[in-house]
């Protein structure tokens, strides 16, 4: 005999289940302190600017 499920409990544990993998994705986004916002953001300027330093002028070729 098939085992009964009632679709009502099945819905509410599925959205449970979506919040909490959601909440989940929030924290890892969201969850920086400022501090590491301020580490990320100088490194990314580093970088660009190490790239930039690196670039050839195409113009100037005589």
């Amino acid at each position: 005999m098939p085992k009964i499920i009632n679709l009502n409990q099945l819905r509410k544990q599925k959205a449970r289940t979506d919040k909490a993998n959601r909440a989940a994705d929030n924290r890892i986004t969201f969850g920086r302190t400022k501090a590491e916002k301020k580490a990320t953001q100088a490194k990314k300027e580093l970088h660009m600017k190490q790239l930039d330093a690196h670039k050839l002028d195409q113009g100037q070729t005589e």
